[in-house]
């Protein structure tokens, strides 16, 4: 897929904001659509097919967040890009919480973000392809974890479990090397393929995907913190 091939939505409250973003990612080759509040953002992922959203937390009619939770309850799962000011730190882990893959704070270069966009678009193409392609059974168990590479699926004791991109990436990771910790560092640089920053949301997704695998996520049995050094999953 080439870039003139994506299309992407900034939903941005900030006509001058929203205006530049878009800019930015028409010179780049992206097809961008533009709204101005979550209400007339879920509209657009209706009725339109999307590859990545960059959407700000706060606006009025319907705030980023609820957009967020709308749209990953009707079942999308393009990379959700979160923008919000260096002030809202309880917005972001909300918003990584919900489902959104990275965050980007206020003010931003057009460089950081056309570096984000681009990244994570890669991720999506690979992880598509993967849901798309052929099944050649490359499976990893792991007590009751199974997980799935090519048709990108995790089950839980033959249940399966509902992970985003980039939790699925997580756990293929950590899966395939049992026993093995992995330092947040090394995680996000060998999940999202650039220098690390923002590890903080390794935690976030480390929980939610506790969450989800864990009969008791307080006391987990799969997914362990080995304190001051990383993660990893536990041989069973």
């Amino acid at each position: 897929m080439n870039q003139q091939e994506y299309s992407i939505l900034v939903v941005e409250d900030d006509r001058e904001i929203r205006q530049g973003i878009e800019i930015y990612l028409r010179n780049q080759g992206y097809q961008v659509f533009q709204a101005a509040n979550g209400q007339e953002g879920l509209e657009i992922v209706k009725s339109r097919e999307l590859h990545l959203v960059i959407l700000d937390v706060m606006m009025p009619v319907m705030d980023g967040i609820t957009m967020l939770m709308k749209t990953r309850d009707l079942g999308y799962e393009f990379p959700v890009l979160m923008l919000s000011a260096k002030s809202e730190e309880v917005d972001k882990i909300m918003g990584l919480n919900m489902g959104a893959d990275d965050y980007i704070s206020k003010p931003f270069t057009p460089l950081e973000l056309l570096a984000r966009v681009n990244s994570h678009l890669r991720r999506y193409s690979k992880y598509m392809s993967a849901v798309g392609g052929a099944a050649r059974e490359h499976i990893y168990t792991l007590g009751g974890l199974e997980l799935n590479e090519d048709s990108v699926e995790l089950t839980v004791d033959g249940e399966p479990v509902k992970l985003t991109p980039m939790e699925f990436k997580i756990v293929q990771l950590l899966m395939k090397n049992p026993g093995r910790v992995f330092s947040a560092d090394e995680i996000y640089e060998r999940v999202w393929n650039e220098k690390a920053v923002n590890t903080d949301t390794i935690m976030v997704h480390v929980r939610n995907i506790r969450e989800k695998i864990e009969i008791d996520p307080k006391n987990p049995k799969y997914l362990k913190v080995v304190w001051g050094v990383g993660y990893k999953m536990e041989k069973q």
